[in-house]
């Protein structure tokens, strides 16, 4: 049976942030560090980590910082197409003919 997970703008921005932090600590970086390295103030990283609230412009400082970018923007493209990839809602059932 699908799991059916209801996310909001907050889940995902709280869930970015506690990913970044994670990263920032596994590589040993204190805030004002990481600030430093990113051009983000330490203080936008505090609140950041607080609360998930950060431009988008300084979250891809932080991220290319921590992570690699590649695997942010692969986000973007659309996926290939898998053929043996079941219908998952009753629309595509209807557009795909099944």
């Amino acid at each position: 049976m699908p799991r059916f997970l209801l996310l909001d703008d907050s889940d995902v921005q709280q869930a970015f942030a506690a990913y970044l932090r994670r990263r920032r600590e596994e590589e040993g970086l204190s805030r004002e560090a990481l600030a430093k390295r990113s051009t983000v103030p330490a203080s936008t990283l505090k609140k950041f980590e607080l609360t998930g609230k950060i431009s988008f412009r300084q979250l891809l400082l932080l991220w290319q910082c921590l992570d690699d970018l590649k695997r942010l923007y692969e986000l973007t493209q659309a996926p290939q197409q898998d053929p043996n990839r079941q219908p998952t809602t009753i629309d595509e059932v209807l557009k795909d003919g099944f």
